[in-house]
């Protein structure tokens, strides 16, 4: 199938990512939110990525100018406009009872032939695919952030995800230039049934005062040569994010370990989301 046009549902950090590696590639993008002012945040984010993929060369992202990637850019507060678009990217906030609603709407919307991709961190994609007449046609992604710079990505196949649709999202993906490493599907798949482990108990010894939050992570970063901490990485994903997808993998396994820490839970009380809001662990430039 070819792909001439993508609809992204969801205008958060992810779904941004995602349109600009849609716009670099020279596939054209309708993004949908409920809100005017995430729209506007994410056009300007979009235009800004753009501009700065010449200077990512190691990574191999294409030159695009700024008029190139706006003519490949749709912004809409209407789910009917992505009705003409060959395949959709589901974004929204990891709420079941949110996406079982925007799936309803798109199995009324979407001609029969489109694919669903549901980009979600935890979420069981077998249980979103119940929410169509298209189980069949329904396929996890699993995006890491920022999305075109990182080409990997990890793909989760439902009970009844078919060999096809799994063709037309390699297709796209050797499009966008990036590598899928399918797993089988369970709740938080493999990537964050461990990752989210790993800063939830960080945010456990912080609360315990065995460390501060720049020594928790400069261990794992020093010691055992990881990019960012998992306290940064809390920031970076945001922590009503994370909070959100522990309670998730409690709520699937009923296992202790997934326990959300009291720390992690009350910044969110506070508002301190993380890079999105300017304070989390940390205090980022611009804060208030």
């Amino acid at each position: 199938m070819k792909l001439g046009s993508v609809g992204v549902i969801g205008a958060g950090n992810i779904g941004t990512g995602v349109v600009t590696d849609l716009v670099l590639h020279g596939i054209r993008a309708v993004v949908v939110d409920i809100d005017d002012k995430a729209l506007h945040r994410a056009e300007s984010e979009i235009m800004n990525n753009v501009r700065f993929a010449p200077v990512l060369s190691h990574n191999n992202l294409p030159r695009v100018s700024a008029d190139e990637a706006r003519k490949q850019l749709v912004l809409t507060t209407k789910l009917a406009d992505a009705a003409p678009c060959d395949f959709i990217v589901e974004n929204v906030t990891e709420d079941w009872n949110v996406k079982k609603q925007v799936y309803a709407q798109l199995e009324q919307l979407m001609p029969p032939q489109v694919c669903f991709g549901a980009n979600t961190s935890c979420i069981s994609i077998t249980q979103i695919a119940s929410a169509t007449n298209r189980p069949s046609q329904v396929i996890g992604l699993h995006f890491m952030n920022p999305v075109h710079v990182i080409k990997t990505v990890e793909v989760i196949r439902g009970v009844h995800t078919s060999d096809s649709t799994l063709d037309v999202l390699l297709g796209l993906f050797a499009r966008l230039n990036k590598e899928a490493i399918v797993v089988q599907d369970l709740p938080g798949f493999v990537s964050n049934r461990i990752s989210h482990l790993f800063m939830n108990e960080a945010a456990f010894v912080l609360q315990d005062q065995v460390a501060t939050a720049d020594k928790i992570d400069d261990i794992f970063k020093k010691c055992f040569g990881h990019k960012m901490g998992p306290l940064e990485t809390a920031d970076l994903i945001g922590l009503d994010t994370v909070v959100h997808s522990l309670d998730v993998l409690y709520e699937s396994y009923h296992d202790p370990k997934f326990r959300c820490c009291p720390l992690l839970r009350k910044l969110v009380h506070a508002g301190n989301l993380g890079r999105k809001t300017g304070k989390g662990f940390y205090t980022y430039p611009g804060a208030k």
